[in-house]
């Protein structure tokens, strides 16, 4: 799982250091192929939670296991060469104490080789974050539009609409910031409250659904290709992988029922001795 010689691989402080710099590309990827197209352009990838929707068809992200996690992470850190691997720690595998975030932080980081991991919550998770970033495990915080609250939340909904939760949530930003985080996602946030988040704290932003003007950027790999039917709003779509897939399983099928594949060049013929 080591870096291939003469590439260096994209650390945790070089990340930090890029605040208010060249803006951060970050995506997802869940599995090696992916991460092999990824990882020649961004400078971080996050082996999400979302996988339990992408990958495994369930309904929302609180499916996502420990095994599911690490499974999806090693395949990622074999193939990236370049980015920074952060894997999310799933929904029960953290909150419960510091001391049981660390044991699951930690063997995401021995059996995956990634380097760091990614937590949700503000204010709340500060005193874990800190626990963890003391112990060397490097965090990546989220705030703001958190999906394994999504229950408590009331659905997918912009955070920041009302001016009265604006104090709230840059507290959040602020003390995970504080606590050790090296850089702190921003979803689903109205554009000013990004901005002045952004400006705030100390280490970079990664905006989805948020604003332009974050220290970078993430989203689902499979949303901007084009590959899910149901995407978010905010996310702007960069190709139409869909519709080439879906031709060439058609044009393959079709040449199956015409008997027109395997053609002479995919068939072994008898050796004539």
């Amino acid at each position: 799982m080591s870096v291939e010689v003469g590439q260096k691989r994209i650390t945790v402080p070089g990340i930090r250091a890029r605040k208010g710099g060249r803006p951060i590309v970050a995506l997802t990827a869940y599995n090696a192929l992916t991460a092999r197209f990824v990882d020649r352009h961004a400078d971080i990838i996050l082996v999400g939670d979302s996988v339990a929707m992408v990958e495994h068809g369930l309904p929302s992200t609180l499916g996502a296991t420990m095994e599911m996690m690490i499974l999806h992470g090693q395949a990622v850190v074999r193939s990236a060469r370049r980015a920074l691997v952060v894997v999310d720690m799933p929904f029960g595998s953290y909150e419960e104490s510091p001391g049981n975030a660390f044991r699951n932080a930690s063997r995401i980081l021995a059996e995956t080789g990634c380097s760091a991991v990614k937590l949700e919550g503000g204010r709340h998770m500060a005193d874990t974050i800190a626990f963890l970033a003391t112990r060397g495990v490097p965090v990546m915080a989220h705030v703001g539009l958190t999906p394994q609250a999504v229950m408590a939340l009331g659905g997918f909904r912009t955070q920041g609409r009302e001016r009265g939760d604006w104090d709230r949530l840059r507290e959040d930003a602020r003390s995970v910031a504080e606590a050790g985080a090296f850089s702190v996602v921003l979803e689903g946030l109205v554009e000013p409250l990004a901005d002045e988040i952004t400006q705030q704290i100390a280490v970079p932003t990664i905006g989805i659904g948020a604003s332009a003007r974050c220290d970078g950027q993430i989203l689902v790999l499979e949303d901007m290709l084009g590959l899910n039917d149901r995407v978010p709003r905010f996310v702007r779509t960069f190709g139409d992988l869909a519709t080439g897939m879906d031709a060439a399983v058609s044009a393959y099928a079709e040449a199956v029922r015409e008997r027109r594949f395997p053609g002479e060049a995919n068939v072994y013929q008898p050796r004539e001795d």
